[in-house]
């Protein structure tokens, strides 16, 4: 497994759904996220058991995330093909509908691996040759900036996406560190031994 934080995000151009319906055999996560953040999250399978319920998750965030200004991209080693069916099946028959997202095919397992996140069947409860449930948040100048990787049952929190969305943004625009625990409306931090000693006066109790 790789650490991407403080790197360049691994471009790619490949097949997908668009959030549209739109099936494409180009998309390209550049220039799709070109000025933008960049979510992307990957998945083991479509019409799996833990993989609904996060697709669905990151569904009802979209919005915001859209808001915050960032692309969203799902991202699984089905083809495109499986993708559209996967939308085309409503919830109450095991599908996601249609979902306000990208879903990108990773057929040859190329993303995945320039991700760092294909599984290899070892120490893990992950078959070989499937992502893994990790997710990666992209700055505006293509540098990952967060990275998470969870094994197979463990269902991801896709309100920490949009927490560490705001968080970044929070110290792109004031400059101020987030502690532990930061939300929206919060007191940032100064990055100084004056700075510490300020915000643990007032939160350590609170932590």
């Amino acid at each position: 497994m790789s650490v991407l934080v403080g790197r360049k995000a691994p471009n790619f151009t490949t097949q997908a759904v668009l959030a549209t319906g739109e099936i494409v055999g180009d998309y390209d996560f550049g220039a799709a996220r070109d000025g933008k953040y960049g979510v992307v999250f990957f998945y083991p399978m479509d019409f799996t058991f833990v993989c609904p319920s996060e697709i669905l998750a990151m569904a009802s965030r979209t919005a915001k995330l859209n808001e915050l200004g960032c692309e969203v991209v799902g991202i699984s080693v089905d083809s495109h093909h499986t993708h559209n069916a996967y939308r085309n099946t409503a919830v109450n028959d095991g599908g996601i509908g249609a979902v306000p997202f990208t879903l990108a095919a990773d057929m040859t397992r190329k993303i995945s691996k320039d991700y760092g996140i294909l599984a290899k069947g070892k120490n893990s409860y992950y078959p070989k040759g499937v992502s893994m449930r990790g997710t990666f948040v992209i700055d505006q100048s293509g540098v990952v900036r967060h990275q998470v990787v969870n094994d197979e049952p463990l269902g991801r929190n896709m309100d920490e996406v949009v927490r560490i969305v705001e968080a970044l943004q929070f110290f792109e625009n004031n400059g101020q560190v987030c502690p532990a625990g930061w939300n929206q409306g919060d007191a940032g931090m100064t990055n100084t031994a004056e700075g510490v000693a300020s915000y643990l006066t007032e939160n350590a109790e609170k932590l």
